[in-house]
């Protein structure tokens, strides 16, 4: 499988997951540039990667949205391909109208730096196969617009098409207040869109990659996406 990985003027994170994609996983990356107009034929997966975008002025995500390259990442997901969104790239698909809601400032108003808990809601798309419906995960975060928020009624819609993908939670995978470290509605922590081809999450699964890094329970979310060919179930 061919990674891609955008690199717009601010991101921070792409060299973590070309490490993650191409040492870990030993599959075949390459980096786009923002300027690109399109996806190259030879990526199978997008992935757009954590950092501040173009300074994240305006709001994150705000101006890359008009990247050249993300016409061809749009097109790229309406055709069918796979979309990964991490952090700020969560906020650049939300932005672009590939995943619905907003990112707004965290709850506390302050930069939050730390690891976290996550439940799993569903393991029926490509990126969560490899765990159980259930099972609680630690992965970083790393943000300080990481507070998701969905009008009640579409959000209703999230819950009945299974496009909530991770929550918040304590280690005992209870939800909570306390366990919501940004504020988001309904304590969600990753989405994706009703194909399942596009995927978006605020914590870091590339920063849980190598027992060096102080856990692999990211490495786990994509290599259960090889296992199933990256194909939405």
């Amino acid at each position: 499988m061919r990674f891609g990985i955008v690199v717009f003027p601010g991101s921070n994170c792409d060299t973590d997951c070309n490490d993650l994609f191409s040492r870990v996983l030993r599959q075949e990356t390459r980096f786009i540039w923002h300027g690109e107009k399109g996806v190259p034929s030879d990526v199978d997966v997008v992935v757009l990667p954590g950092g501040f975008s173009y300074g994240d002025y305006l709001r994150a995500g705000a101006l890359a949205r008009f990247s050249p390259v993300m016409t061809g990442v749009k097109a790229f997901a309406e055709a069918g391909g796979t979309v990964i969104g991490i952090c700020n790239g969560f906020q650049v698909l939300v932005e672009s109208g590939l995943l619905p809601g907003a990112l707004r400032q965290n709850k506390s108003g302050q930069f939050i730096c730390k690891s976290v808990f996550l439940r799993i809601e569903n393991n029926q798309a490509a990126i969560t196969a490899g765990y159980q419906k259930g099972q609680v995960i630690s992965l970083p975060i790393a943000h300080g617009e990481g507070n998701y928020y969905i009008d009640p009624l579409a959000c209703s819609r999230l819950i009945e098409k299974g496009q909530i993908l991770f929550r918040y939670c304590t280690q005992e995978g209870a939800l909570s207040d306390a366990a919501n470290p940004n504020g988001s509605v309904e304590h969600i922590a990753g989405i994706c869109n009703e194909r399942r081809n596009v995927f978006g999450m605020m914590p870091h699964p590339e920063r849980a990659s190598d027992r060096l890094l102080g856990g692999t329970d990211g490495v786990r979310m994509f290599q259960s996406f090889l296992t199933t060919g990256g194909l939405r179930r």
